[in-house]
Parts: structure tokens; sequence; C-alpha cells
């Protein structure tokens, strides 16, 4: 992959549009009768998010998501640097190498990605859940909140919502 790699730097596609499915599987979402339908539709949206733009990305994203998984944080996060360097405007290389620092609770590094992922794309569920975590770790409990009851807005099926406190004289 190196030499590829280099070659391609400056010829990684656009990232794949697939807002129509993401809107419908959105909707179909917030109809969900239970979480059990809730979370298969869930599935279907990171199947769309992790679609790379071309098979370099892919790899890397592959590649990434993998070492994250077997907890090598480090290195996850360097091989989502190449991502985000090759293809700065998907979506889904900020949000995983966000991930990666989350989990190494380096929340200033995993916000400044989670934002980049929302530029990107605002209707990133799993990001937006991501930004409420990061901000309830680091002490922002009002911001945390807000990015909290943004994510429920678009998927009220959410583990997360456990983590809502409800304002006073305001029915969740």
């Amino acid at each position: 992959m190196g030499a590829g790699l280099a070659a391609a730097q400056e010829t990684c596609p656009d990232p794949p549009d697939h807002a129509a499915e993401l809107e419908s599987i959105l909707a179909e979402i917030q109809a969900a009768p239970d979480e059990r339908t809730a979370r298969i539709l869930s599935d279907d949206l990171w199947a769309l998010w992790t679609d790379a733009p071309d098979a370099e990305a892919q790899e890397l994203l592959d590649r990434g998501m993998a070492l994250r998984e077997s907890h090598a944080f480090l290195e996850a996060r360097e091989v989502f640097d190449l991502l985000v360097d090759y293809c700065p405007d998907y979506a889904e290389g900020y949000n995983q190498r966000a991930f990666a620092s989350f989990l190494r609770r380096d929340y200033g590094a995993a916000l400044w990605d989670l934002e980049r992922t929302l530029e990107l794309n605002p209707r990133h569920v799993g990001a937006l859940s991501g930004k409420a975590l990061t901000l309830l770790g680091m002490g922002r409990m009002e911001e945390g909140q807000a990015a909290l009851r943004a994510a429920l807005a678009l998927n009220p099926w959410l583990s997360e919502r456990a983590l809502l406190r409800e304002p006073p004289g305001e029915p969740i």
C-alpha cells in the first residue's frame, strides 16, 4: 500500500453520497417500534458511514478500526491520520480517529475530530453521541446534555439516552 498511497495522496475521490439513504434510515429509526428494530437500522447507518471513497481509503479505515478494536489506540490514530490526510472530506476518518482518542481519554483531540466530523456530516448520530460523551467526560455537562439531546432527536433509541438528565419542569 505504501507507494500506492503516496501516489494517490492527491487523488482521493469525493466520499460516496448516501444522503438520501441516510435520511430514509433516520426516518425509519425515529418510527421504530422498539430498540431492537432501531439497532438493526443503526447498523445500516454505520455501513453507509464506513463506505470509504475508494479502496485505499477503505483499507486505511478497516486497518485503523481493527487496531482500535485490539486496543492499539495510538497505532489506530496513526492510521486514521493517514486516512484524514488522504481524504480530508471523508467524515468517518475523523469520527474513527475521535473514537480512538476518546478511548485514550484524550478528550480535546476527540472533540476536535468530532467537530470536524459534524462539519462534514451534521446528522452523524455516532459523532453527536460521541461528542456528548466527550463533553460529559470533560465535565462540560450542559454542553454534553445539549449534544445528547441533538443525537436523541435523530435516534431516540440510543443507549446513551440513559445519561440524559431531565431539565426541571420538562419531561423527557
